[in-house]
């Protein structure tokens, strides 16, 4: 059951993040968005993240980031 259930957030994320994302298997999507050398330091009760510099997902990634922690879209 917990096999299903991060599939199914691993596939959710990917579709967030971008097109190409929303397309890759499962393993692409954990190389390029979830195994991130990130840092989050803590600075005024902000969380900024420092991503790799020159990273190639970091578009996609933060796309994905910030769908998923704004707030929900309202449907019309």
């Amino acid at each position: 059951m917990l096999a299903a259930i991060s599939f199914n957030l691993t596939r959710a994320a990917g579709t967030l993040a971008s097109r190409f994302h929303a397309r890759a298997t499962t393993a692409t999507i954990r190389t390029h968005l979830i195994a991130v050398p990130a840092r989050i330091a803590r600075s005024a009760r902000r969380l900024p993240r420092h991503l790799p510099a020159r990273w190639p997902w970091e578009v996609a990634w933060q796309t994905m980031f910030t769908a998923a922690s704004g707030p929900p879209i309202l449907a019309t």
